[in-house]
């Protein structure tokens, strides 16, 4: 089924969750452990991330730089598949533009539709760390929209190569990312929620939220959603703050505000276990009461690790 399917019929709010593909030379197992380990909760799908490639410098001998692009974590398309037959349920692997033309988008699309995986979370990508502004590949996508349409495309059987015979349309549904407090690079929030009505309107089902801590953000921005006419399900993404650090690197990274409680009751923590322990309860609150308020469900993002998205299962689901 697809998520939205899921979702129309999904008696209760549904627990979801995204895992990150282990760094290379590690095994399936790691995947599997942390799925096993949140299985019982019965998740309707699992979301597979993708990390573009990452530009390293060699020094050789002579003293000279040889400039690599290299992958630290597989693909999703064989974790896809792994988890899809493996657990016999419907995995959503996030398709980026960044790192990929679009033939070679074409070519992973064909691999997931000959798989019967029919569900994909559709993204730009980050820029590369030395990048001030995202840069696509040759004959890549510059924006999400972009990678949208031409999936679109492929549903209605229009592939690059217009001189192909016996071409297949595919039946991919398409969702999206939403900043509740506005994309990183978007110069309000107005801006951001018009380009996001835009991807509904080419063809995107659905969205996922980005990371927020405070309900009251996701709230305004489902609002601000449905003013703009986008009546598509809008499913809230929570991630657990976890270590001391996380109140310096969070809002940096995501481009997101803390509520002052939180920081309060993460700043008495001596240790990172500490603050994990309250990242735990701050996000059963908050899910607690995204639940009370009608959401259909409550995504959460495990960045590798599944002990406390266990404890937060435990508590709600």
């Amino acid at each position: 089924m697809t998520v939205v399917e899921h979702i129309k019929n999904a008696k209760k709010p549904y627990f979801s969750f995204e895992i990150l593909p282990p760094l290379k030379g590690s095994n399936i197992n790691f995947i599997y452990d942390i799925i096993d380990s949140l299985i019982e909760f019965k998740p309707p799908f699992v979301n597979i991330t993708y990390h573009r490639e990452e530009v390293v410098y060699k020094k050789h001998k002579t003293g000279l730089l040889e400039r690599r692009k290299v992958h630290k974590r597989p693909g999703t398309v064989a974790i896809s598949a792994a988890i899809k037959y493996k657990y016999q349920i419907d995995v959503v692997p996030h398709i980026i533009c960044g790192g990929f033309s679009k033939e070679e988008t074409e070519n992973a699309l064909i691999d997931l539709h000959f798989l019967g995986i029919n569900n994909l979370l559709v993204l730009r990508g980050d820029p590369l760390k030395f990048e001030k502004t995202f840069t696509p590949e040759c004959d890549g996508h510059n924006y999400a929209i972009d990678l949208v349409r031409q999936i679109v495309n492929l549903n209605k059987g229009i592939y690059l190569d217009d001189e192909m015979l016996n071409l297949t349309s595919t039946n991919f549904s398409i969702g999206v990312a939403g900043y509740p407090e506005k994309h990183i690079e978007a110069p309000n929030m107005q801006f951001d929620i018009k380009y996001l009505q835009q991807k509904i309107e080419a063809g995107a089902e659905y969205i996922i939220t980005q990371l927020f801590y405070d309900n009251q953000k996701y709230y305004d921005f489902v609002k601000l959603c449905h003013e703009a006419g986008i009546d598509v399900p809008i499913i809230p993404g929570i991630k657990p703050l976890s270590t001391l650090a996380h109140l310096r690197t969070l809002p940096q990274t995501f481009n997101i505000d803390l509520p002052n409680d939180l920081v309060r009751e993460v700043e008495k923590c001596k240790t990172n276990a500490e603050a994990r322990e309250v990242g735990v309860e701050w996000a059963i609150h908050q899910s607690r009461d995204l639940i009370k308020q009608g959401v259909p469900g409550v995504h959460y993002f495990t960045m590798g690790k599944a002990d406390n998205i266990r404890k937060i299962a435990e508590s709600i689901f």
